[in-house]
């Protein structure tokens, strides 16, 4: 079964990527981060028409998350804890494989910038929301696959340079302990578990030439379950859709599990 995760920043804007993507790849399941578009506004039928079932939690410019399945998938979209909650960040999806059921999130985790505003606890909260969640999840004992947007920058060996990034929201000590909470309930990171590898990248700003100078950052993460990590056979960084005309700047991470 491969799964991947790709903030793919506008679908109707990457539409020709994205269907190319799955005609090579062929995905059992995508998800997508950063739609900014509303459900009735994704291109369904161009998705449909490849071969996928899709589920869609979007939101007018900003945000939004979808499942693309092969197979037809059971959803819950928000991420529960805070019912006022407007922002279209988390979606999850049952998907039948053969004489089991994987389950699928796909996360927009908030960015958190600038640090002095509001946007910072928000990102803070949210992750504490995310790993209450995932304590839930995890005791339902099942194939578990937190995929998406982490904006979250583990280790220094994450980033080109952690000096430039020692200020941002997304690499502050109280997100990566955050983030290491999450993986300390049980979780795994998938690059990590097959490969110390340092200048794996997902990310490349637009600006100053951070693609061609490979100044890039790890921010996009598929995170297993035990009952996931120990079906675990590949993981890949599709690097090459970085360099296609008006890219992402994000890149497609996959895995495949047995």
């Amino acid at each position: 079964m491969i799964i991947a995760t790709w903030n793919v920043n506008s679908v109707r804007q990457r539409l020709d990527h994205l269907l190319a993507y799955l005609k090579e790849h062929e995905p059992d399941v995508l998800c997508l981060q950063e739609l900014k578009c509303q459900d009735d506004a994704f291109p369904r039928l161009e998705v449909e028409s490849a071969g996928y079932n899709v589920v869609v939690h979007g939101q007018k410019t900003f945000n939004g998350v979808a499942i693309l399945s092969k197979r037809p998938v059971e959803v819950r979209a928000g991420l529960p804890g805070d019912e006022n909650d407007a922002q279209a960040r988390y979606i999850e999806a049952t998907v039948p494989d053969c004489d089991r059921i994987v389950r699928v999130a796909s996360i927009y985790l908030p960015n958190g910038n600038p640090v002095g505003t509001e946007k910072y606890p928000y990102k803070l909260t949210w992750m504490d929301r995310l790993i209450s969640h995932a304590r839930d999840l995890l005791k339902l004992e099942e194939p578990l696959v937190l995929a998406g947007d982490y904006n979250v920058i583990p280790s220094p060996h994450d980033c080109y340079d952690p000096a430039a990034w020692a200020n941002d929201a997304l690499f502050l000590p109280q997100t990566r302990e955050k983030f290491r909470s999450l993986l300390n309930l049980g979780l795994t990171d998938a690059l990590r578990a097959v490969t110390d590898e340092t200048g794996l990248y997902t990310f490349w700003d637009y600006q100053a030439g951070a693609w061609q100078r490979n100044n890039g950052i790890r921010i996009d993460h598929l995170l297993l379950s035990p009952q996931a990590a120990d079906k675990l056979k590949s993981v890949a960084v599709d690097k090459n859709m970085r360099a296609l005309e008006k890219p992402s700047d994000h890149v497609p991470v996959r895995i495949e599990l047995a």
